[in-house]
């Protein structure tokens, strides 16, 4: 028997785990998957995020791997409509880190290991979760050959199993969700050494075109296309890329390709009897604003410490309700945030263009705006 079963060994439920190993919980860590998917996928960690990791001692070792992107600047048309620094949006962290999702991954799961070497229990897919009122049991079947089945019976469990999550099912838990008439491929290429710190949105009539720095002399690119791509080309979306920037990433370099149609998904509660859904379990967010990792360590960081009580025998509902209150508005704010984004970087006619690269414009010249805007796309 352990104190805590968390399903799913992501970004979430490892940043939870290393929480509570390090107050002395015992933790299970159940992951379906056997090794860590090795693409780049989420990159950016805002500031609450990265002051939230340091409550685990990997802030810093993350940040020293990770390039820090100290701002951004809108172009359209070969020219510059507005800039942003995010100078102003934290103390320790003015900026937002771009590190690919395998690293931060493994220096989570290596802090965990740290605290509990047998923490973390890969390949085991939950299949039956049964709670009496006192204590959950979970049976989880194996998902790789020569496997052993688990049974393990603890006093709480946590779902951070991801968007598609099976607990929620399981729990009985239902979700209400939005699709969106929006479609990317984005593609990791060798940087071309120009804006080197920078995020840049190209605002181009044929829809937006997203540029972020990388560790390793890297690039994404992030492009919006009219339908979901039949298949993934890196000369294509090199092609597609060049003709709305004027930049052209190196096909041969390229090292990641994926394709995207965003979608939202908010659970109707996030507590079911002794169970308790947090990250994208409880809140899918589209990926534009790379906002849902975030809010997730946000979700695990507000909970830890009502675990922790519940587990000293204090009584918890009544934080646990403000707990579950404040996260669905926090989820709520983001995904109108990631909408707003979205919108933003739709096909526009000419002079409809105009009138939005007018509105950047001014918006960045005025500078309580910009910082409010700034402290918006980092999460503040």
């Amino acid at each position: 028997m352990v104190d805590v079963v968390i399903v799913g060994g992501g970004p979430v439920g490892l940043y939870l785990a290393a929480l509570l190993l390090q107050d002395g919980v015992a933790v299970r860590v159940l992951d379906q998957r056997v090794h860590r998917e090795s693409h780049s996928r989420a990159i950016g960690i805002h500031p609450p995020a990265l002051a939230a990791l340091d409550r685990v001692d990997v802030a810093s070792t993350m940040i020293g791997a990770g390039v820090q992107i100290r701002g951004g600047i809108a172009v359209s048309g070969g020219k510059t409509v507005g800039s942003m620094s995010f100078a102003s949006v934290s103390e320790r962290f003015p900026f937002v880190l771009s590190l690919p999702q395998f690293t931060t991954e493994d220096l989570l799961e290596q802090r965990v290991h740290e605290l509990d070497s047998a923490a973390l229990v890969r390949g085991a897919r939950v299949m039956e979760i049964a709670d009496d009122g006192g204590l959950v049991t979970v049976h989880a079947e194996a998902t790789k050959a020569g496997g052993a089945d688990v049974r393990i019976t603890s006093r709480l469990v946590v779902a951070a199993d991801g968007s598609r999550s099976r607990m929620r099912g399981l729990l009985g838990i239902q979700a209400t969700s939005r699709s969106y008439p929006d479609h990317y491929v984005m593609g990791d290429y060798a940087d071309s050494g120009v804006n080197l710190h920078e995020a840049v949105l190209y605002l181009e009539g044929e829809g937006i075109v997203e540029s972020f720095p990388l560790p390793g002399g890297l690039r994404r690119w992030v492009v919006r296309i009219p339908r979901p791509a039949p298949f993934l080309d890196a000369v294509k979306l090199a092609r597609v890329v060049h003709q709305r920037t004027g930049i052209r990433p190196d096909p041969a370099t390229n090292s990641m390709l994926s394709s995207f149609s965003p979608r939202s998904t908010v659970a109707c509660r996030s507590v079911a009897g002794r169970a308790v859904l947090i990250g994208d379990a409880a809140h899918e967010l589209s990926p534009i604003g790379g906002q849902g990792m975030n809010l997730g360590w946000l979700d695990a960081a507000e909970l830890a410490p009502i675990i922790c009580a519940s587990l000293a025998g204090k009584p918890v509902g009544q934080r646990l309700r403000a707990y579950s209150t404040r996260r669905r508005k926090a989820a709520l704010v983001a995904r109108w945030q990631a909408e707003v984004n979205m919108t933003l970087g739709r096909p526009l006619a000419p002079p409809f263009l105009a009138l939005r690269n007018a509105a950047v414009s001014a918006v960045s010249g005025m500078p309580p705006v910009n910082r409010l805007v700034a402290r918006r796309f980092t999460m503040q």
